[in-house]
C-alpha cells in the first residue's frame, strides 16, 4: 500500500449489513413505521394546536410572545453561549419567534401524519427538539427525538404509506411509461423501411 488512504479503502464502497438494508427496504416495516410517524405527527399537531387555538394561545400569538420570552429568560440553558443566544436574540424577538414555533409544530405534525415531505418534517422535528433540550427542557423530548431519527433513517418505508409514497409511485410509473414509449418509437423508426420511389 502506498498510502494509508489506500489501505483504508473508499468509504463509498463499504457495504451495510444485509439485515440493515433489509430493514430499510422491506414493506413489512411500513405499517409499524407509519404508525410511529402518525403518532409523532399527532403529538406535534396537539402541541401546535394548543399554541394556535388552545390554552397556550395567549402566550404565543398575543402579548408579544410572553411564553417564549419567559421560557428563554428563566430556562436553564445547557451551555453559556446558548444562554447568551436566548437572552440576546430570542427574548427581544419573542413575538415572531412564538408564532414561528406554533406554526412550525402544527405544520410538522400535519406533514408527518400525511406523509408529505417526511424527511424534511423529521429534520424539523429534530431541530425544534434540539432547541428545547438546549434550553433546559427534558420531559419526553428524548423519546420524540428517537422517533424522529427512526423515521428519518427508514424514510423509504416510513413514508411509503403516505403522500410521498404516492408521488414516488406516480413518478416511477410515469418514468416507466415514458421509457417504454421511447423504446417503442425507437424500434418503430428502426424497423420502418423508407418508401421506394417509382421510376419513370
Amino acid at each position: 500500500m502506498s498510502s494509508p488512504i489506500e489501505f483504508l479503502g473508499e468509504p463509498a464502497k463499504r457495504q451495510n449489513l444485509r439485515a440493515w438494508e433489509w430493514l430499510k427496504e422491506t414493506k413489512l416495516m411500513a405499517l409499524p413505521l407509519t404508525a410511529l410517524r402518525c403518532w409523532l405527527g399527532v403529538m406535534w399537531i396537539e402541541a401546535g394546536a394548543a399554541k394556535l387555538w388552545g390554552a397556550e394561545n395567549p402566550g404565543f400569538l398575543h402579548h408579544s410572545g410572553a411564553a417564549v420570552a419567559g421560557f428563554a429568560s428563566h430556562g436553564v440553558p445547557a451551555y453559556s453561549w446558548w444562554g447568551s443566544f436566548l437572552h440576546n436574540f430570542v427574548v427581544p424577538n419573542a413575538a415572531w419567534i412564538a408564532v414561528l414555533v406554533a406554526v412550525a409544530e402544527w405544520t410538522i405534525g400535519v406533514a408527518l401524519v400525511s406523509g408529505l415531505f417526511t424527511r424534511v418534517a423529521a429534520i424539523g422535528s429534530l431541530a425544534l427538539l434540539f432547541t428545547y433540550v438546549m434550553s433546559g427542557t427534558a420531559s419526553v423530548i428524548g423519546f420524540y427525538a428517537l422517533c424522529a431519527i427512526v423515521i428519518l433513517v427508514f424514510w423509504r418505508t416510513s413514508s411509503w404509506l403516505g403522500v410521498d409514497g404516492l408521488v414516488a409511485s406516480y413518478r416511477q410509473h410515469h418514468k416507466g411509461q415514458r421509457a417504454h414509449t421511447r423504446l417503442t418509437w425507437g424500434r418503430g423508426a428502426a424497423g420502418t423501411a423508407s418508401p421506394v420511389q417509382k421510376t419513370a
